[in-house]
């Protein structure tokens, strides 16, 4: 929201109550709690009247400081947003005054410490060394009363409206006078660069952006998100999450163009700041602040195929699929079924259409016997008045009400459908029923679409909640309702959804995939933005519609996003009004494609330890170049490539054939991952024309990458037996080291050790790795001899005698 004009107006009738002075100061267990007066306080009188703000600057955990905004209070109102759901707050803060002055309060919490002053009132957050992050300086915090008409493209002015109508029937139109907004604002440091705020498909550096924190379904190539989270990080080794799950409007630089505000609709407002000497110290402690993304099992990193959206299909048709993508060594480990598995019009009824699947369950043993394909079926939260079952929540008062009692209906996708109340249990439980039939029939995951277009205008829900704060969180309760029921009937770590719509602690129910873009460049690398947006909001996983969702892309975008699909967190084939499997767009973009599904398929080991350590960290798959190389400041405003994990430099082609892709190599020795032969200097701008069945895909330095055995035609097989072990530009004198997972829950099966000395490099086995080969990728190195094993004969490529624990290759 924008309370001014210019730097230093107010908007005509904005009448402002600044935080000026603090008039008491308070110590408890975990903090301060300030009295701060919005007029100069000289004498008593001037204590009479006025607003008083209180302030209570507490710290939750170590490096995260808290700063809670009261004008009136109330009790806390529902719903709020998880605070350590996976975890315990635990405290351990000290207190102190600055030597500098005696009126100025100091709260350390381990790595971040505050300072207050009280007259001016201010806040400065700074680094352990002392150095300054960020401030909220005199006049940063406020109260605010603005007229109506200043309101207009928020959510907050539909509500005031209806609410004041509702109040005040005889008032017909009118609309209510002022609208009250609690405002605070942190300073924008020279060089100072924000990002994330959820998956956002604008410009990747927020700077500059008025952000709207409302989920809407409006597509990729909008100002509108499916997933808003109040979190954003800066380069500057903090984060801040504004801890509201309603409507939170941010102007980062936007209004005032050295500060980032926010403002709610209200009388209360908090924000946390979190501090981390690396970005992904920040995402780790805002995970474990609003919870870990889950383990996820190994089967949903293979590739997903969808029947599409608005086209044909049958029993026949989905079997045609399945069979044309194996003979073309396409392999589907997920085959997800979209809305028209059931009858038109009838969404959602829960029940196959009887036409096209006469018997359902026996037609999904099938296909899972004979393909070895997990089952995904689309669902959501709304209920056409067609549907069979509307009647059923009706009559058990299921959907969410209007005030006079009556369900809240709507025409806008399905005709006249309601939405389920998730905070009635017995709404919770016969939607829940609904999807045990289907798990009966042999259902293994849902992809849970929808959940933005909750309404928040004359609505009631069943448990009192304020419309305005459901909004948000609507996604977070519906997600969260489906992931338990799958991790009830599969087990811990074998529960998945395909989810579009979340906000702040989403990330505990993975995957959420991008919406509806189209199938451009453009789209694609809206796609992309978005995804890493959102990975820098604490969500590990990410994932798209490979091609794009709307219409038929051509072939050459086709290929392109394949590649950049398959080095995604997780792949999925999915258009509106064509099928997406590559025969559609030539015989050759399915040999493409198999190339790539087989390569992701032996990245499993590398993959699977980074999901078992997003589950334990909070750290991404997916990740923005500036996370891995903070000091490399060319980093900070990349946006068209992506590490993918500590490791692997991506570089999605966004570009004709004809053109240059042009991409950037931070410091370093880098090698090419499908041609190791290939190695170049960073930093280093790179323009080249890439053959259209490639993706440039570079390893960095120091690098022990493993990759399991060819040909295993899935994701999830023993990810420790029969590894290649790739060594990349390992340094004289370093020890580098990995662990391998299982592929079955957090187990890791044990590790390998890499050490070049002397010219010889050791490499140590533990646990029950069995490794088959090993290559090394150093440059202007070949490899002389090897004890624990025999050269191949094929450059430094040696093989391993079985059960080798200590092996030596001498170079």
């Amino acid at each position: 929201m924008k309370f001014n004009d210019g730097f230093w107006l107010l908007k005509d009738g904005v009448k402002p109550y600044f935080g000026l002075q603090v008039t008491q100061v308070k110590q408890d267990r975990d903090g301060y709690s300030l009295q701060v007066a919005t007029k100069p306080i000289r004498h008593r009188g001037d204590t009479l009247g006025g607003p008083l703000l209180g302030v209570r600057v507490h710290s939750p955990s170590e490096g995260i400081i808290g700063v809670k905004i009261d004008h009136f209070k109330h009790l806390d109102p529902t719903p709020s947003i998880p605070l350590f759901p996976d975890d315990k707050a635990i405290s351990k803060v000290s207190f102190s005054k600055s030597p500098a002055s005696a009126d100025t309060s100091v709260l350390s919490a381990g790595s971040v410490s505050v300072e207050i002053t009280e007259n001016p009132y201010t806040l400065t957050f700074k680094s352990p060394s002392g150095r300054v992050l960020t401030s909220a300086g005199y006049k940063h915090q406020a109260l605010y009363d603005i007229p109506y008409k200043w309101t207009i493209g928020s959510a907050a002015n539909s509500s005031c409206l209806a609410q004041d109508i509702s109040s005040n029937p005889n008032k017909g139109n009118s609309t209510p006078e002022m609208v009250r907004y609690i405002h605070s604002e942190l300073n924008i440091s020279p060089g100072e660069l924000v990002y994330g705020l959820g998956e956002q498909f604008g410009a990747f550096v927020k700077n500059g952006q008025a952000v709207s924190i409302w989920n809407r379904d409006g597509g990729t190539s909008s100002e509108q998100a499916y997933k808003c989270v109040p979190f954003y990080i800066t380069n500057r080794n903090y984060g801040v999450f504004i801890n509201h799950p309603g409507e939170v409007e941010v102007e980062v630089g936007s209004e005032k163009v050295s500060r980032v505000g926010v403002s709610v609709a209200g009388e209360s407002l908090e924000y946390f700041v979190i501090y981390g000497d690396t970005p992904l110290e920040i995402l780790e402690k805002y995970t474990r602040l609003t919870g870990r993304p889950a383990l996820l099992p190994a089967w949903t990193f293979g590739l997903w195929l969808s029947t599409s959206f608005l086209t044909n299909y049958d029993s026949k048709t989905v079997s045609g699929f399945l069979q044309g993508m194996k003979d073309r060594h396409c392999p589907v480990r997920v085959f997800h079924l979209d809305c028209f598995w059931m009858k038109q019009y009838e969404w959602c009824s829960f029940t196959f259409d009887p036409d096209n699947f006469p018997d359902p369950k026996s037609y999904l043993s099938e296909l899972k016997q004979t393909y070895g394909v997990k089952i995904c079926v689309w669902i959501n939260p709304y209920i056409s008045q067609i549907s069979p079952i509307f009647e059923e929540g009706v009559k058990g008062g299921f959907f969410i009400k209007r005030k006079d009692g009556t369900p809240w209906q709507w025409d806008l996708w399905q005709p006249g459908l309601a939405v389920v109340d998730f905070t009635n249990p017995a709404a919770s439980k016969w939607y829940l029923d609904k999807l045990e039939s289907l798990i009966a029939l042999g259902v293994d995951t849902f992809k849970t679409d929808f959940g933005e277009r909750i309404p928040h205008v004359d609505v009631v829900y069943h448990d009192g909640s304020d419309p305005m704060r459901m909004h948000n969180a609507y996604a977070v309760i519906y997600n969260e309702l489906v992931f338990n029921l799958l991790k009830k009937h599969f087990g811990e770590g074998e529960a998945v959804l395909f989810a579009r719509s979340a906000h702040a602690g989403g990330q505990r129910f993975p995957v959420h995939w991008g919406g509806d873009c189209e199938s451009t460049f453009e789209a694609m690398a809206e796609t992309l933005r978005g995804g890493l947006s959102l990975t820098l909001s604490g969500f590990a996983f990410s994932s798209h519609d490979i091609g794009g969702f709307e219409g038929r892309p051509p072939p050459e975008i086709y290929h392109r996003w394949v590649a950049f699909g398959l080095f995604s967190s997780h792949s999925r084939l999915h258009g509106s009004h064509t099928y997406r499997v590559p025969w559609e767009y030539g015989e050759e973009a399915a040999k493409y494609m198999a190339k790539f599904v087989a390569t992701k398929h032996r990245l499993m080991p590398y993959l699977y330890n980074l999901a078992i350590h997003a589950h334990l960290t909070g750290h991404p798959i997916q990740r923005a170049m500036f996370l891995e190389f903070i000091q490399d400041r060319t980093t900070h405003h990349l946006d068209r490539q992506y590490m993918f994990g500590p490791s692997l430099l991506v570089a999605p082609v966004f570009v004709p054939e004809n053109e240059e892709s042009e991409y950037y190599l931070p410091a370093g020795r880098w090698t090419s991952f499908f041609h190791p032969e290939r190695t170049l200097i960073g930093p280093v701008w790179v323009k080249e024309k890439v053959p259209i069945d490639e993706i440039p895909v570079w390893v960095k330095p120091n690098t022990i990458l493993c990759l399991g055995p060819e040909g295993t035609g899935r994701p999830d097989y023993d990810l420790d037996k029969g590894i290649e072990v790739r060594l990349y530009e390992v340094d004289e004198g370093e020890t580098v080291t990995t662990e391998i997972p299982s592929g079955k829950g957090e187990t890791i099966a044990g590790s390998i050790s890499v050490e070049r000395k002397d010219g010889e490099i050791r490499v140590g086995v533990e646990g029950s790795v069995e490794l088959a080969a090993i290559a090394v990728h150093i440059h202007g190195v070949s490899v002389k001899e090897i004890v624990g094993g025999t050269k191949t004969g094929q450059g430094n490529v040696v093989s391993v005698e079985k059960g080798a624990r200590d092996i030596v290759i001498k170079l």
